[in-house]
């Protein structure tokens, strides 16, 4: 099969890999349908982690080409969407709805994604089939629920966002702007965008935004002050992973407020006596998409949301590196893969 290869940072490369192949009892061999390029995967693309000759992606949807002899809820043919970890769903801290965490855990980005063909562990927990097989004007809006949608999401249920709320979202990459979607699906009353970019505002303010702010950092924390009778939002997400991010989250929620951190973090410290003083719930991390995706898949099937929109550039999958390079260079808040 073809798979996108990334030999060292901005050295993207679509190659041959060997086809994949059941290797434990739980596994399935999907064909995908689409795949995309995550805002994650430019950390090491940029250099900023290490990795080498590396299999690229960790979001997927397709046909289930096989399954293994213990599998049990999906069969060959189902259409399926999956989470960026596969999880057994059944474990105690899965239970709990936090399936990233999962005692079993296995980070799909090991299997590389960015593929005409992928092996999925522990396909009963990670796998959830759609009622038939869709048709391809919701393929971008279920590529979505595999990572952006369903971590948006968390971020807005992390922070509580609900009806009588005022909701800020600081970073407006498709993780941003689907939480903004989020807090909209969740009945908050208002809702803040930290953006400054045109096209994203637009996103932003289609998908349920009431307000922008430009401003970023303690500008834009003055800014959302002066929104909020000097008080703060009641639920913040962040969607960045920046120290300036965090802090700039951090003090754009209200006392006893609660913030919602789901950008990966990359050295960031947070200084322990203003959190003291802050007085903010926060709860965070890589996103339990696996606990949302029956109710995000059936909202996309009967058309109650459309976070597909987010993909503002498709190409097949022959075309990765020019993908890399549009989400690199800010030309493209989203790249959806066809192999």
């Amino acid at each position: 099969m073809r798979g996108v290869i990334l030999h060292a940072p901005g050295d993207v490369r679509v190659e041959d890999r060997a086809d994949p192949a059941i290797e434990e009892p739980t596994d399935a061999v999907i064909r995908l349908a689409a795949t995309c390029i995550c805002g994650s995967d430019l950390w090491p693309y940029r250099g900023v982690e290490d990795a080498h000759n590396a299999p690229m992606g960790h979001e997927y949807i397709g046909w289930v080409e096989e399954i293994g002899p213990e599998v049990r809820t999906i069969k060959a043919g189902d259409f399926v969407v999956g989470s960026f970890w596969a999880s057994d769903n059944t474990c105690e801290i899965c239970r709990a709805g936090y399936q990233s965490r999962c005692v079993n855990a296995v980070p799909m980005g090991m299997m590389g994604t960015q593929a005409q063909f992928a092996r999925i562990p522990l396909a009963d927990g990670t796998l959830v089939a759609t009622p038939e097989s869709p048709p391809a004007d919701l393929l971008p809006s279920l590529m979505a629920a595999s990572d952006v949608l369903g971590t948006g999401w968390f971020g807005a249920v992390a922070a509580e966002a609900g009806p009588g709320k005022t909701v800020a979202v600081v970073g407006d990459g498709a993780v941003g702007v689907l939480a903004v979607l989020a807090a909209r699906q969740l009945g908050a009353e208002r809702i803040i965008a930290f953006s400054r970019h045109p096209e994203r505002q637009q996103l932003a303010r289609d998908f349920g935004a009431t307000d922008i702010i430009a401003e970023r950092g303690d500008a834009g924390v003055a800014a959302l002050k002066d929104l909020t009778n000097g008080l703060g939002a009641h639920s913040v997400v962040e969607a960045v992973g920046t120290q300036e991010s965090m802090m700039q989250a951090v003090r754009s929620t209200r006392p006893g407020g609660h913030m919602g951190f789901v950008g990966v973090s990359h050295d960031v410290a947070l200084p322990g006596l203003e959190l003291f003083f802050a007085e903010i719930h926060m709860l965070g991390g890589p996103a339990p998409v696996r606990r949302f995706l029956p109710d995000l898949i059936q909202r996309i099937w009967d058309r109650k949301i459309d976070p597909g929109r987010v993909f503002d550039l498709t190409l097949p999958l022959g075309d990765a590196a020019e993908g890399y390079r549009a989400m690199d260079e800010r030309r493209a808040v989203k790249v959806l893969l066809t192999p």
